[in-house]
């Protein structure tokens, strides 16, 4: 991929998750595992798990839109390294979102082509608490349509050429 493409691809993304952040920041800080609770404490376990992965996601973006910064703000664009960081992207924050460690939520692929939300909750949550996540599914399908090629492409290319060394 060209220098231009990947620094405009990196603009992009930092710009998309510098937009999930803030809505992630946002929820965080007004619901507690109390107040998400209070109507119905038999739901503490899934509020947890729940919270405990938009923390987890938090933290992958935040430092992605961070190394993101950084290949961007050099002198000289360094092709390698906004790669590497767009890989990172895709690994560490859309993962992290469609595959949550504490199964909350998931993705229902059937429903993809029919216009209807595809990610299916676990148990019912809140109306705030679902809303979130199909906002935040609205910029991850886009991060993961433009970062498809460094699934495993871009792992592939790199092992090329190591190779041809």
């Amino acid at each position: 991929m060209s220098a231009a493409n990947v620094k405009q691809l990196c603009e992009s993304t930092r710009d998309k998750l510098k937009l999930v952040i803030k809505q992630m920041e946002s929820f965080l800080n007004e619901y507690s595992l109390a107040k998400l609770t209070e109507e119905d404490q038999e739901m503490t376990e899934f509020y947890q798990g729940y919270l405990s992965d938009m923390r987890h996601l938090l933290v992958f973006s935040e430092v992605s839109y961070e190394a993101l910064g950084v290949a961007l703000r050099r002198a000289t664009f360094d092709v390698d390294f906004g790669e590497k960081a767009l890989y990172d992207v895709y690994h560490r924050c859309v993962n992290s979102f469609y595959y949550p460690k504490n199964e909350c939520y998931s993705e229902d692929g059937r429903y993809a082509y029919t216009g209807q939300d595809a990610i299916r909750f676990s148990k019912k949550p809140i109306r705030l608490a679902r809303e979130i996540i199909l906002e935040l599914s609205k910029v991850y399908e886009e991060l993961r349509e433009d970062l498809t090629y460094y699934e495993s492409d871009y792992l592939t290319q790199r092992r090329m050429q190591n190779q041809k060394v």
